[in-house]
């Protein structure tokens, strides 16, 4: 059985948790909806393989948020500035979302904290550039980044 679904709980509990922390959020369900909007916006820039290349690298949970009620026959749009994927990012469910400016930011230093950094390393390099600096995260230190659950 793979580790990630013996231990999908737990990784996704550690993910939330780093997710709420650094958005300021209280709530599951907030953090969860800046999440699928992080997730939403990032796939709709990519083909389907290129999509479920990335979500393999995933752990379990957020594999299923990332590929859940993707209509996949849609062609990827390209990338924009920051501020306008922010801004789709926080469309998602607009009447119940109080996602901050900083929830691709605070997505990506999770994801970093939650997966193999080789593996996702390999998968962006495959992806095009913007891709890569979608889930770029500057830190001082390294060591913030390392994988939480191995």
């Amino acid at each position: 059985m793979p580790w990630t679904y013996r231990h999908a709980t737990r990784e996704w509990r550690a993910f939330l948790d780093d997710v709420k922390e650094r958005m300021s959020l209280s709530s599951d369900n907030n953090a969860y909806t800046a999440v699928d909007g992080v997730f939403q916006t990032f796939r709709r820039r990519l083909t389907a393989q290129q999509g479920l290349d990335f979500a393999n690298v995933l752990p379990s949970v957020l594999r299923a948020i990332f590929v859940q009620n993707w209509d996949v026959t849609s062609p990827p749009v390209p990338f924009a500035e920051r501020n306008v994927l922010i801004s789709e990012v926080k469309s998602l469910r607009k009447d119940h979302n109080l996602t901050p400016d900083n929830a691709i930011d605070a997505t990506a230093w999770a994801l970093w904290r939650c997966t193999n950094h080789r593996e996702l390393e390999r998968v962006l390099d495959t992806l095009p550039g913007p891709a890569k600096a979608y889930w770029q995260v500057d830190v001082d230190d390294p060591a913030e980044l390392e994988q939480r659950i191995v």
